[in-house]
């Protein structure tokens, strides 16, 4: 084997830990598409608020929404891209979502390299069944068994009035995260997650942020734009980015994708 191919491969490995451990944090200056206020103290309805009190309201929101998620399907635009734009791999795919537990992928599309798209982007979708609804989800998702919040102010994120909490992982571990929360005030639902992983992922990794943002469509919060900057020693700072658009919920079955490319991935998984 060729110094060259162990070199992308080796390149490819390293970005398939980032990606999926991403992923699962994704799990987040601002990103693109979000325009954030400077950050104020907190108002009076909120002064004496604890974390455990806003983290009862942000599992109560949580449950009412997966109660009236039946289904929903969406495009998603998973693309690896270095610091200069250029575009690694990107592959297209849609998700189908059907309550309580199943999703399924097919690829729309897909371009650059090969390795890069099996490696690491085809991996983070085969993948995403084990941070959503086996024991890695219940050890990763944003929750008081794995995080303590402590309220920091109130910040305008685009146009919902946010509260923001400093988000404490209570382990170290490559699926949590340290950073902060954004929770709308009035449906106390996520609307933005930023910070790193709390342990370190690789002795490749010298620095990993990521930034996910929700969007809201009718009355269900779901992730609108993820994005993760790593710095790879040797290879320097390279991009994941996952947009999610063209939702279609709980209206019955979505229209399948055609095409001779088109691939089928059976996951189980949940609302997100």
């Amino acid at each position: 084997m060729s110094f060259r191919t162990t070199s992308r491969r080796t390149f490819a490995t390293i970005l398939t830990a980032v990606c999926l451990a991403a992923g699962a944090i994704a799990a987040e200056g601002p990103a693109s598409g979000q325009t954030l206020s400077p950050l104020t103290s907190l108002s009076p309805p909120y002064e004496g608020m604890t974390g455990d009190e806003l983290f009862a309201r942000l599992l109560e929101s949580n449950q009412a929404q997966d109660a009236r998620l039946q289904q929903y399907s969406a495009i998603r635009t998973y693309r690896v891209t270095g610091d200069k734009g250029n575009v690694y791999a990107q592959e297209v795919v849609r998700v189908d979502y059907q309550a309580p537990d199943h999703k399924s992928f097919q690829t729309m599309s897909e371009e650059g390299s090969g390795l890069v798209r099996d490696l690491v982007l085809k991996r983070l979708i085969e993948s995403e069944s084990e941070t959503s609804s086996g024991r890695e989800h219940r050890n990763s998702s944003v929750k008081p068994a794995n995080y303590e919040f402590s309220l920091i102010g109130e910040q305008d994120v685009g146009s919902h009035r946010c509260l923001v909490v400093e988000a404490i992982p209570r382990r170290r571990d490559k699926y949590l995260f340290e950073g902060q929360v954004w929770i709308d005030t009035s449906d106390y639902a996520i609307v933005r997650i930023a910070g790193q992983p709390a342990k370190s992922l690789s002795f490749w990794i010298t620095r990993a942020d990521f930034v996910r943002q929700y969007q809201k469509i009718g009355q269900f919060w779901l992730p609108a734009r993820d994005e993760t900057l790593v710095r790879v020693r040797l290879y320097g700072k390279k991009i994941l980015t996952i947009d999610h658009r063209e939702y279609l919920i709980n209206s019955g079955t979505a229209t399948d994708s055609t095409g001779p490319q088109a691939h089928d991935y059976q996951q189980a998984g949940e609302g997100e």
